[in-house]
């Protein structure tokens, strides 16, 4: 996500956040731009429903989220129409990951220009 110029609300785990927080502190340190990567820690049950429903936040990530948690969020984010992840069961731990989870909030954008032939005065005819 970062590599595509977008940024990224991280809600490290509540069980083992050290994770995630070692993360930040190696990204705060790095050439990245602050504000690229935010860690947020504390109880995913307080911080997760205010992140789902704040206007600036595009899409959401389910991963980890239990049914009931989700569902909320689902619920939360419906208000500004962001795009929603659910977490998918994972059959074989040893399977290749792929990139479905990284591209599933990307979008692919066309920019068109007008065709045609620009006379001697320079514009279209």
């Amino acid at each position: 996500m970062i590599a595509t110029g977008n940024t990224a609300v991280v809600v490290a785990s509540e069980r083992s956040p050290l994770p995630a927080l070692s993360l930040g502190e190696v990204l705060a340190t790095s050439d990245l731009p602050g504000g690229v990567v935010n860690v947020l820690s504390g109880r995913t049950a307080e911080i997760a429903a205010p992140l789902a429903a704040h206007q600036d936040v595009n899409a959401i990530d389910l991963a980890g989220a239990d049914e009931v948690l989700a569902k909320e969020l689902e619920i939360a984010a419906a208000d500004n129409l962001k795009r929603v992840l659910r977490p998918q069961p994972v059959d074989d731990w040893a399977a290749a990951p792929g990139l479905d989870r990284m591209t599933a909030f990307l979008e692919t954008k066309t920019v068109w220009h007008p065709t045609g032939s620009l006379g001697a005065s320079g514009s279209a005819y």
